[in-house]
């Protein structure tokens, strides 16, 4: 498979995700030389839509592989999933920065942490109720707009 996006496009250099997705300066995209083939999420999940495990889009996710460990083994979509980790990130920016539906990305995070190739950190919620320091964050966030 040449590329890895949704839209035929491969997935970009994590060094670049940043600039590309909400920087100041945009990237300009090369042409695509080649012609990939779109692959389904039902593909790349296997066929499931539910996760091994209960992913909050907010949990934290950060990569339990090291930079020179050999991920050519891996699938396009793990291998960009566990590089862009590197640096913690929340499940969220992982599907918008890899342009992967967000279902898709916990199904493949969850399989990823029961093998051992991330590690995930889930919002802390006492008896149901959300996180007051999160929802302070939020309505902060909702205000700068």
């Amino acid at each position: 498979m040449a590329g890895g996006g949704w839209n035929n496009e491969p997935y970009p250099p994590v060094a670049d995700a940043h600039r590309q997705y909400g920087g100041a300066t945009p990237v300009p995209r090369p042409a695509p030389t080649e012609q990939s083939s779109l692959v389904r999420p039902y593909a790349v999940t296997g066929g499931r839509t539910t996760p091994r495990l209960q992913l909050a889009m907010e949990a934290l996710v950060s990569s339990a592989t090291s930079m020179h460990q050999d991920l050519s083994t891996l699938t396009p979509e793990r291998q960009a999933i566990s590089t862009l980790c590197r640096q913690v990130r929340s499940v969220a920016e992982v599907s918008a920065l890899l342009r992967i539906p967000l279902g898709v990305v916990r199904v493949v995070i969850a399989d990823m942490a029961a093998e051992g190739l991330v590690h995930v950190h889930q919002p802390q919620l006492e008896a149901g109720k959300p996180d007051l320091n999160l929802l302070e964050r939020v309505l902060s966030g909702l205000r700068r707009l």
